[in-house]
């Protein structure tokens, strides 16, 4: 935390921002609360989003400028998960290129089409273990469920996620580390997120 940016490690099942059935228990709402006092209720934007189930890196930004120069720049971010997949990819690394567009349910899917939106998913198998992979992933875009509709097309869904592919106890993704170009001195700011141990069982378990 900074005068400009705040970072926490989203725990799974908390929302980022509020939706229409949920605006008080999100990561927004909460570190809102932490951050203000009496009179003085703290104003946040957030930069980015992750999904209820992703556990990891979240930032925000503590002017409405800081938020909007960030995410103008925010192509130039790395942005690194780790995966828990089911099976073993092949090839073992590698870069999935293909194109991601929604359907009327909102479940994002894999293919060429007029509407579908140009995705890039960098991975790298770290560990395998039980007929499940430890992968590190790497966005080179963020497009909405990108790695769980990505990596369940190259046929090695993220365990746990109900969407793509089975039900599980926790989703075997966690935004490990972020690393972005700082809006104040241009600077680069890394920050990482520990991995908990909730996630590093996926590994283990008989999958």
């Amino acid at each position: 935390m900074d005068e400009d940016l705040i970072a926490i490690d989203k725990p799974v099942g908390l929302l980022s921002v509020s939706t229409a059935r949920q605006r008080e228990r999100t990561a927004l709402a909460l570190v809102r609360s932490s951050l203000s006092r009496p009179g003085r209720p703290a104003r946040l934007w957030p930069v980015h989003r992750l999904d209820r189930e992703t556990s990891g890196v979240l930032l925000f930004a503590r002017s409405r400028e800081t938020c909007e120069e960030l995410r103008e720049q925010w192509s130039q971010a790395s942005k690194l998960y780790l995966a828990v997949v089911e099976g073993q990819p092949q090839p073992a690394s590698g870069l999935i290129e293909e194109p991601l567009w929604e359907d009327r349910g909102l479940n994002v899917r894999v293919g060429r089409r007029p509407d579908a939106k140009d995705a890039r998913t960098g991975y790298r198998t770290l560990e395998s273990a039980r007929g499940r992979t430890l992968l590190e992933v790497e966005l080179g875009t963020g497009r909405r469920h990108q790695i769980r509709a990505h990596l369940a097309w190259l046929g090695c869904p993220v365990v746990g996620d109900e969407r793509y592919g089975t039900r599980g106890p926790r989703m075997g993704l966690h935004a490990w580390r972020l690393r972005v170009p700082h809006p104040r001195g241009g600077h680069w700011l890394e920050l990482k997120a520990p991995v908990p141990a909730s996630f590093t069982a996926l590994l283990h378990e008989k999958g």
